[in-house]
């Protein structure tokens, strides 16, 4: 039994090993009911808003795609507001989170929902519209939190406080997906590059 006056001692770190999908999404190895149970629908039918598609995949420093990584997605609705936030109730039919998983033969992943709208910051700044994104996988230690922002806001993204904490351009570029020109669902391609050349911006939260 630890006494009291015991100094308590760090918890040595570990990855999120190999078993991930178990604990985060049960229902891709075939533990749950319905491949969508956990984290399927960001945004119902119902919601408004513009419609989106949102795909990429997770690459290490290599290059080559990591086919066991879980992105967690976090965004506002098409108003600027966050489900369970201080602000109005978000739209309806909207749960504003999600979680996808990439593709073990591939590494692919993808989603849908709705564009999300710019979003009050302290001081009257607002920011760009833009995806709160959360990667884990195995080896990775802790989780990684990044963002995804649009590349047909320009001039909402050259006002961002958030990126405009960054200082050098080519980094600001690696968190801008470009928009593919299909209809009637737009389609945004935003690949995760956890090192190397071009690594993704990732941010301590």
């Amino acid at each position: 039994m630890l006494r009291p006056s015991a100094p308590w001692r760090q918890t040595p770190s570990q990855t999120a090993g190999p078993y991930v999908h178990i604990g985060l999404t049960p229902q891709v190895v075939g533990l749950g009911r319905s491949r969508a149970a956990l984290g399927g629908a960001i945004a119902g039918p119902a919601a408004s808003g513009r419609r989106i598609r949102v795909k990429g995949r997770v690459l290490d420093g290599l290059g080559a795609p990591l086919r066991d990584g879980v992105i967690e997605v976090w965004q506002a609705d098409s108003e600027g507001r966050y489900n369970g936030g201080h602000q109005a109730a978000p739209a309806v039919d909207f749960r504003g989170w999600g979680r996808v998983v990439s593709d073990f033969a591939t590494g692919a992943w993808a989603f849908e929902t709705i564009k999300p709208g710019p979003v009050p910051f302290p001081g009257g700044a607002e920011q760009a519209p833009h995806l709160n994104l959360w990667i884990v996988a195995r080896g990775i230690n802790i989780g990684l939190n990044t963002r995804m922002y649009f590349a047909d806001e320009a001039e909402a993204n050259a006002r961002d406080p958030i990126l405009n904490l960054i200082e050098w351009e080519a980094r600001r570029t690696t968190l801008i997906a470009p928009r593919l020109e299909h209809d009637p669902m737009p389609i945004y391609r935003f690949d995760i590059r956890l090192q190397g050349e071009n690594e993704t911006v990732f941010f301590d939260l």
